[in-house]
């Protein structure tokens, strides 16, 4: 394995412009930990550059990454410059430059989709991609204004739901409308029908709102089913939206289960 020695390496200025710029669209990735490497490489990816802390490439689960990377990406440092690449100033042994695949909007949309409309806190963000993964969601669309899908922190909160999904950021909604062969349902506090009470379409693409003002004006007009979550405590707030989410999903998902 190359080693890297100082900050003034060609390529360590390179991987900290990456870092500098991270989740900026068509920019490489970092990844941060053993986790969310271990996650890229289960989708059979390999990472641009695989860089380890020299003094913990012994540690087994740093060997069993390094057993499944061709030599020529691996790399090594000392711990503090692999700190410097982290965007929390941690040293989890190991980091992975990937370059993220960008998808391209279907010629049409036939199965249950989630759009995140204006979501600005990171951890709600990652943290929805994570419960779209698990309930079974294939693609997410992202609008200008929410958080940046690939930015360190939704990374963290999403552990690796990114890998199982088709991610489009900043999306033309009028685009991905016209695609739609499925209703669009949003959720909504006005003049909308109870979850619970409804019988929800198997497919349908589902709009989860910023976590104050909620769905665009514009995207509620257009709505074909309003969706709310009637509350037992009369007067109380409104769910935080990945809890909302993560509700509507896998309500849905009980409905439309199979029998097997």
């Amino acid at each position: 394995m190359k080693h890297i020695e100082s900050r003034s390496n060609p390529l360590f200025k390179q991987l900290y412009k990456w870092q500098s710029s991270a989740g900026r669209r068509g920019e490489p990735v970092i990844l941060d930990g053993i986790h969310l490497c271990e996650s890229w490489l289960g989708v059979g990816r390999p990472p641009q550059y695989a860089i380890f802390d020299i003094d913990r490439v012994q540690e087994p689960q740093l060997q069993a990454l390094i057993e499944k990377l061709a030599p020529e990406l691996c790399l090594t440092m000392s711990g503090t410059l692999l700190g410097g690449l982290s965007s929390f100033n941690t040293n989890q042994g190991v980091l992975f430059i990937v370059q993220p695949k960008v998808d391209t909007l279907p010629m049409r949309i036939k199965e249950s989709v989630v759009v995140l409309d204006r979501i600005q806190d990171p951890g709600n963000v990652g943290t929805i991609l994570r419960t779209c993964a698990a309930a079974g969601i294939k693609r997410v669309f992202a609008t200008t204004g929410t958080a940046t899908l690939w930015s360190p922190r939704v990374l963290r909160s999403g552990q690796g739901a990114h890998f199982a999904l088709r991610l489009h950021e900043q999306a033309d909604l009028d685009a991905m409308i016209a695609t739609l062969e499925i209703p669009l349902v949003v959720t909504s506090l006005t003049e909308a029908q109870d979850l619970f009470a409804t019988t929800l379409p198997e497919h349908c693409a589902w709009v989860f709102g910023n976590e104050g003002q909620g769905v665009e004006a514009a995207l509620l007009k257009r709505a074909n089913l309003r969706i709310k979550i009637a509350h037992e405590l009369a007067g109380a707030e409104s769910l935080n939206v990945t809890a909302a989410a993560a509700i509507c999903l896998f309500e849905q998902r009980r409905q439309h289960r199979s029998p097997n």
